[in-house]
């Protein structure tokens, strides 16, 4: 494992490169492969690329974003205006199945609802609103309906896993039971863990995966 001031330092300059955000606006703590973000910034997005750079970095383990969105009053649209960007921007996506999807605002805080037949349609939605001006945070309750039986989710994971040259797949278990996926066993980095539930999320009828899966570099 890397010594914390070493994790610190690496996740400090991730964000350093991620040409979307203003890394001295962001404050950078670890222990013991947990890495702590802090600061204040003026939309959702930026929050978001924060954690998703700080997942890059080998040795991080685990991810608080205490992160505050706090956007300048001049340019804050009211709650009416962001919820009508977002159903526009969700009926441009032809990714998101036309009136699936329903969007509540309240403060900012954006809400979606709805039933999709795939994993990809809810994350499409999800990343149609996440940079709209206005988004505080965002919740996705979009539910994926199942439509194969489990052994047919089970062998599409596994052969997804197999094609992936970045995935030691014979250290991965998979169990799957009525939409549900259970990972179990080992990857080498937080990269390699993110690619297997990347593959478990892709397969048809996916609504939930439990990761048990340990990072041992």
């Amino acid at each position: 494992m890397k010594a914390d001031k070493d994790l610190q330092h690496d996740v400090l300059d991730e964000l350093e490169w991620e040409p979307s955000l203003d890394a001295s606006k962001i404050g950078v703590t670890a222990d013991h492969g947990v890495v702590t973000l802090t600061g204040v910034v003026e939309s959702y997005s930026e929050k978001w690329q924060a954690e998703k750079a700080v997942k890059r970095v080998s040795g991080v383990e685990a991810v608080a974003n205490d992160i505050e969105v706090k956007a300048l009053d001049l340019h804050t649209p009211t709650d009416a205006d962001v919820a009508q960007r977002a159903l526009s921007a969700l009926d441009w996506n032809v990714a998101v199945p036309k009136e699936k999807v329903k969007v509540t605002v309240a403060r900012g805080w954006l809400t979606l609802e709805g039933e999709v037949e795939w994993m990809y349609q809810k994350r499409a939605a999800e990343d149609t609103v996440r940079n709209l001006l206005g988004v505080r945070g965002l919740t996705n309750n979009v539910v994926v309906v199942p439509r194969l039986h489990a052994a047919e989710v089970k062998e599409k994971i596994e052969a997804a896993m197999r094609r992936n040259a970045e995935l030691d797949a014979k250290n991965i278990s998979v169990e799957t039971t009525e939409g549900r996926v259970i990972l179990r066993g080992r990857v080498r980095s937080w990269a390699e863990h993110e690619d297997a539930l990347e593959a478990a999320w892709a397969a048809p009828g996916v609504t939930r995966v439990e990761d048990h899966l340990s990072i041992r570099p």
